[in-house]
């Protein structure tokens, strides 16, 4: 799969607001090559939808438009004055009457993209990590036991 163009995002955008919203999508939306932990973000200062293209290369068109139902809860929300943030109720009653995802799975080429496993001594939690960590410094988010280096790859 390639990304698609700009006017078959915004097209696609446009058609996906109307029909699950009722609602015109006339602001901006475009791809953002840079994002590297979410799906999509919506910029409420410059009203524009930000989406990230790896997710439609990687896992596929249903899982990109979920993120495009759940930027436009963000947008219309906006638009009209109410909550339209992760923690605001009226944010997340119009996922559930959208059926849009609350978050996006993450993505297949950065799960196994870790370098160390400390595992915990006492109630034996493994923690996968990207970065190398003090073990002096921290302890188990969990029992509060001591962590060790299991490997490094």
């Amino acid at each position: 799969m390639s990304v698609m163009s700009q006017i078959v995002l915004e097209k696609l955008t446009q058609e996906i607001s109307e029909k699950e919203f009722r609602k015109p999508f006339v602001d901006d939306v475009c791809f953002n090559n840079r994002l590297r932990t979410t799906g999509g973000r919506y910029l409420p200062g410059k009203r524009l939808i930000e989406l990230n293209p790896k997710y439609f290369d990687e896992l596929g068109f249903d899982e990109f438009v979920g993120i495009i139902k759940h930027e436009l809860c963000h947008y219309h929300l906006h638009i009209e004055g109410k909550g339209y943030q992760h923690r605001d109720r009226e944010f997340r009653e119009l996922l559930k009457q959208t059926n849009s995802p609350r978050f996006c799975n993450p993505l297949p080429s950065k799960q196994n993209d870790f370098k160390y496993q400390y595992q915990c001594s006492d109630c034996e939690q493994v923690y996968n990590r990207r970065k190398r960590m003090n073990v002096n410094r921290y302890r188990c988010g969990k029992c509060r036991g001591r962590l060790t280096l299991l490997r490094k790859t």
